[in-house]
């Protein structure tokens, strides 16, 4: 079971940067447009944000990958609940104020892995 938990932190981490992708690189294109239900015209209007969006998404992974590389097992564990923690903080504020579904494609791998990691 202890296996299962870097596997865990790691895809929640790739999730992250597909997200960081997507926001930075995709937004105004057909895939970022598709994934994201927009326009062209507002997603040229929030582009800007959208890659701000991206580097905090970037930012979150990083961290996530640097508590798996972390020598110290118990300052990993520490890192790795506290960049989920700010995931799932991040997935409850865009479920209420941007789109549903965040709570369950951002939130629910993170709070899923969360508890991996407190529990094991």
């Amino acid at each position: 079971m202890v296996l299962i938990t870097p596997i865990l932190v790691g895809i929640v981490a790739l999730e992250h940067l597909y997200i960081l992708y997507l926001e930075m690189f995709q937004w105004t294109k057909p895939k970022g447009l598709k994934t994201f239900g927009m326009t062209q015209q507002v997603a040229e209007a929030s582009k800007s944000l959208a890659a701000n969006q991206g580097l905090y998404n970037g930012f979150l992974a990083a961290g996530l990958i640097w508590s798996l590389l972390y020598s110290n097992d118990l300052v990993a564990r520490e890192l790795q609940l506290f960049f989920l923690g700010c995931i799932m903080v991040a997935a409850i504020f865009g479920g209420m104020t941007a789109k549903r579904s965040i709570l369950v494609v951002q939130g629910l791998p993170a709070f899923i892995t969360f508890l991996f990691v407190w529990l094991y």
